[in-house]
């Protein structure tokens, strides 16, 4: 009796146990908007991390549809609790997911007992995250517009240095300059998207932001008067390339990279999302040419640079609390992201944590250092809830911008245009 009672003793501690270490295991439910080689490398990440914490935290990741169609399907699963423990989010459309009451407010409290805090960040980056002095969402990257260059064509004009970076770039003219130099010798001295919405907004908004222009007042006005003459240069600046012939008209986002791969275009303004494909091609022997990547010149008075960022965020969920032990699995998620974000710079992003944007292994990855002062000199879209990704801003550049771009109506009548569209929206 006493030996089975031993064995029922045995059998109940081993199953005590065993409960004990499910009930430890956290599944953290994850939901991002990542394809193409950032979806390949967040993949890869998630994969680490389970490895790493197997049978403490395990991330249960769903990839979803990239822009307004993530963001509605955030907001509809929030409102009723049915939203994931932590999501990518762009810190562009913080301002507009506070505002629906999709994002929780996270505690520097629970970023500091994992190291993050905004001392561990690029400032403009952190405070890209908050609204209204309030943290809603963390820093992963930064991801800016740079300049690709192809350093064959750059070297027969006379543009490359002895570092094999370009020379005498910087300033309207001289770019004006070193476009006329290209010209002969490319089908386009510079391809860029001219069509659309993306890269018109994060090129105009660079130089507009080289110039210290203001887009949307503490007031609430959209363009204040005195921005006006700013961003009308921007744009004429970016329709005289078209106008001259140096870069292509109603070009579409893709015909814009192929005609850089493709060797047609000496000069290529793009997001770094665009590395990959640039390496990959390389790697492939596809390529047919040496490139780099460099910070777009600076055109107008100081360096100044378009730049969002992929982050995390924690949705409001319908106001249901987190178990502690399910908030302490969301934020160590989040930190080790963080923390192992150098295999993430390999998409070309810049990492936003300090410590592994300041370490000798990314100051050795190229382009990526090269381009990596864009963290100090970067631009984020103003905070409203008409800007971001996939907003009316957006759709506005694409009506107004684009077209001016293209000659199809005057930059003073496009900026006169969109700020008043803008301005209608906001009222």
């Amino acid at each position: 009796m006493n030996k089975i009672f031993k064995l029922a003793m045995l059998s109940t501690t081993a199953t005590a146990l065993l409960l004990s270490a499910v009930q430890a295991q956290e599944t953290v439910v994850w939901w991002d908007f990542l394809g193409g080689g950032d979806g390949v490398r967040m993949k890869s990440l998630i994969e680490r991390f389970n490895t790493e914490h197997e049978g403490e935290i395990t991330i249960e990741g769903t990839t979803l549809e990239w822009g307004t169609p993530f963001y509605s399907k955030v907001q509809t699963s929030s409102a009723i609790g049915e939203g994931p423990d932590v999501m990518t989010y762009h810190l562009s459309r913080v301002p507009l997911g506070v505002d629906s009451g999709a994002l929780a407010e996270i505690s520097t409290d629970d970023l500091a007992a994992v190291g993050l805090g905004a001392d561990t960040f690029a400032s403009a980056n952190w405070e890209a995250g908050q609204s209204d002095g309030k943290q809603y969402a963390v820093p992963f990257d930064i991801h800016s517009i740079v300049l690709y260059y192809n350093k064959d064509k750059l070297a027969e004009a006379g543009l490359l240095g002895e570092d094999g970076k370009p020379t005498g770039l910087d300033g309207a003219d001289n770019f004006m300059a070193a476009l006329e130099q290209l010209q002969p010798n490319s089908e386009y001295a510079l391809s860029l998207q001219t069509s659309g919405d993306g890269t018109p907004w994060r090129v105009f908004y660079s130089l507009f932001g080289q110039q210290d222009g203001v887009f949307l007042g503490e007031d609430g006005t959209f363009l204040p008067d005195d921005s006006i003459p700013k961003a009308v240069s921007a744009v004429e600046t970016m329709a005289s390339w078209v106008e001259g012939g140096f870069a292509p008209a109603l070009t579409e986002y893709e015909g814009s990279v192929a005609l850089f791969t493709s060797g047609a275009a000496a000069l290529h303004m793009n997001g770094v999302w665009e590395v990959p494909t640039m390496t990959d091609l390389a790697a492939k022997g596809d390529l047919g040419f040496e490139w780099g990547a460099i910070a777009i010149p600076t055109f107008f008075d100081h360096p100044a640079t378009w730049a969002d960022s992929h982050g995390f965020a924690i949705p409001s969920n319908g106001g249901k609390e987190m178990t502690p032990e399910k908030k302490a699995a969301v934020f160590e998620v989040i930190a080790w992201m963080n923390k192992n974000s150098l295999a993430w710079a390999d998409a070309g992003h810049i990492p936003a944590y300090s410590p592994t944007r300041d370490s000798e292994e990314f100051k050795t990855m190229e382009p990526n250092a090269t381009y990596s002062v864009l963290a100090d000199t970067a631009v984020f879209d103003p905070k409203s809830t008409l800007a971001g990704v996939a907003s009316p801003v957006y759709d506005a550049v694409a009506n107004y911008i684009a077209p001016a771009m293209n000659g199809e109506m005057s930059p003073q009548d496009a900026i006169d245009e969109m700020k008043a569209d803008l301005q209608d929206q906001a009222d």
